[in-house]
């Protein structure tokens, strides 16, 4: 008889939450007696159960007793493990004790396995990978860990030998008859280059076709680069079945698309935003990478200053009115917008957005897509949701002076909005408003504060120098931790108007944003520019940096 995967307290759980009756886990138990088989597998199969609902009942019941370690459940038909993950256990032990590889990171390994009571087995897998590897477990069906073994032990996955196997003419790989099949190198090819630039912390995949060869660059920290490039011949494949996972239409080549797709890469769940876009050479295909682990940041954790926090944690704290973000486009924007309202998040009020698309879901937030083909744009959108008796509403963007009327009408009944405006600055958000036809008198009464915001790159920590220019300051070297680069991660640089009763009444008046300014400056208001200093001398970023992104010619450049 099979070890049963889930202890009685499982099936107690699965009783008291009214997911399974007295009498069909009776029932259960009479027929695996008879058949031999475990008690859940007896269950699943007799229909009175799921695997998820087992799952979540095994790890409820793990944590009762006091069990660590497991916190999650994964359905393997969107795990692409990872291949470093994949070496340190091999088919073999994988293959007899029913577990696979998901993640290696910072020497934690993450196992899906279908029994995480089977204590010898884990003993055994410990033994193997040493003392300097954690192991953490997270519940997978067996059919879905069976599977992922078949698929993913005994194939190259690395890109430089997927590449090579489809050069070397193992197989037609320029058919454009790709089915989802371990065997076709394009299936994997794909499924690496994904998992390749996340382990990257890529915000954006190119892959760009060209006369003879077609070339894949990454965004990394907002900065392109090439990574690898193949023939032309291989692109209709490789189209093709970035097609198929985003549910496009393959046979239309001519016309713009857009999908998307989901997987869990590296223990984390990622979407991916696909735009294909017909060229002289090609389709130019996009795919925005979209981590929602780490699109949700704590407020204090986006790196701000502090009197640049205190700011905004101000200007959040008042009732009613409108805060805007500023900045163009991967500039943090959204993020920023998030962090805000997961800070404001509470049972006590009632949050609702407006967004094309929605990019990161939240708990207690009620989040909505716009969506022209049904006639939902953010102007009617704002309108349904002031019918939905909202605390907090957030208006993804303000494109045009209808949507800027009706994010001005909520902010004036009673309800705290946020919002974002493409401009250059804060200041220059007042000027952006007026074009759109928001009058001076409706700016100063209603706006709360206006921030302005940029993503620098960080220096490398491992490999910066001192400048040779400007002993005080640091310049970018690279190094192997860097990827030779000499810079890794982005922090955000802001600049924050509060609309005091003395810039309010300015504004009302049509004052010039140079006497805005400077009554701003008054209240310690800092410009990007004087934050981006602020930076550049307190080692975290260059000067170099620093001027890619600010603009500085309107202000007395002093770093020593």
């Amino acid at each position: 008889m099979d070890a049963v995967k889930g202890s009685s307290e499982t099936f107690d759980t699965l009783v008291s939450d009214g997911l399974l009756s007295r009498d069909q886990l009776q029932i259960g138990v009479v027929e695996s007696g008879r058949t031999g088989d475990s008690l859940d597998q007896t269950l699943l199969r007799l229909g009175f159960i799921t695997e998820a609902l087992l799952n979540n009942a095994i790890l409820a019941s793990h944590a009762t007793s006091g069990g660590t370690g497991v916190n999650q459940s994964i359905a393997m038909d969107s795990v692409v493990p990872d291949p470093e993950a994949l070496a340190l256990i091999s088919a073999e032990l994988a293959r007899r004790f029913t577990v696979i590889p998901v993640s290696f990171k910072d020497q934690q390994l993450l196992l899906a396995t279908t029994d995480i009571y089977n204590l010898p087995a884990q003993d055994r897998l410990r033994s193997q990978l040493g003392a300097d590897v954690q192991l953490s477990l997270a519940l997978a069906s067996e059919r879905g860990i069976i599977e992922a073994i078949d698929r993913f032990y005994g194939f190259e996955l690395s890109i430089d030998g997927i590449l090579h196997e489809i050069e070397t003419g193992e197989v037609n790989s320029s058919s454009t008859d790709v089915e989802d099949d371990y065997h076709q190198p394009v299936v994997r090819l794909v499924d690496a280059i994904l998992t390749d630039a996340v382990k990257h912390n890529a915000s954006d995949i190119h892959f760009e076709p060209e006369a003879g060869f077609v070339r894949i660059r990454y965004r990394v920290d907002g900065v392109m680069s090439q990574i690898r490039s193949f023939h032309i011949d291989y692109w209709s494949a490789v189209v093709v079945r970035i097609k198929v996972m985003s549910e496009l239409n393959i046979a239309e080549s001519r016309a713009p698309q857009d999908g998307q797709i989901s997987m869990r890469i590296a223990g984390s769940d990622i979407e991916f935003r696909v735009s294909c876009m017909p060229t002289v050479h090609g389709e130019n295909v996009v795919l925005r990478v979209l981590d929602r682990q780490k699109g949700i940041v704590p407020l204090e954790q986006l790196g701000l200053q502090r009197e640049t926090l205190s700011k905004l944690e101000k200007s959040m704290g008042r009732p009613e009115g409108l805060i805007l973000i500023t900045g163009p486009t991967g500039s943090g924007k959204t993020t920023t917008l998030y962090s805000m309202l997961n800070h404001k998040s509470d049972e006590s009020i009632n949050i609702m957005t407006l967004e094309d698309p929605v990019e990161y879901p939240m708990s207690l937030l009620r989040q909505t897509s716009v969506n022209e083909q049904v006639k939902l744009n953010f102007s009617t959108g704002i309108k349904s949701i002031l019918r939905q008796d909202p605390d907090v509403i957030l208006v993804g963007e303000i494109r045009d002076g209808k949507a800027a009327e009706m994010v001005f009408r909520a902010s004036m009944t009673g309800h705290q909005v946020y919002s974002t405006l493409h401009a250059n600055s804060a200041a220059g958000a007042i000027e952006r408003l007026k074009d759109l036809g928001v009058t001076p008198a409706l700016i100063g009464e209603n706006v709360i504060s206006i921030v302005g915001q940029r993503l620098i790159r960080k220096l490398c920590g491992y490999c910066r120098a001192i400048d040779d220019h400007h002993t005080e300051t640091y310049r970018s070297v690279g190094c192997k931790e860097c990827g030779w680069q000499g810079y890794k991660g982005r922090v955000a640089v802001m600049e924050v108007l509060r609309f005091t009763p003395a810039i309010s009444e300015l504004i009302v008046s049509g004052a010039r944003v140079s006497s805005i300014i400077e009554c701003a400056r008054q209240d310690q208001y800092l410009t990007l520019a004087d934050e981006a200093q602020r930076l550049v001398r307190s080692g975290i970023t260059s000067m170099t940096e620093a001027s890619r992104v600010i603009d500085f010619t309107n202000l007395e450049v002093c770093v020593s």
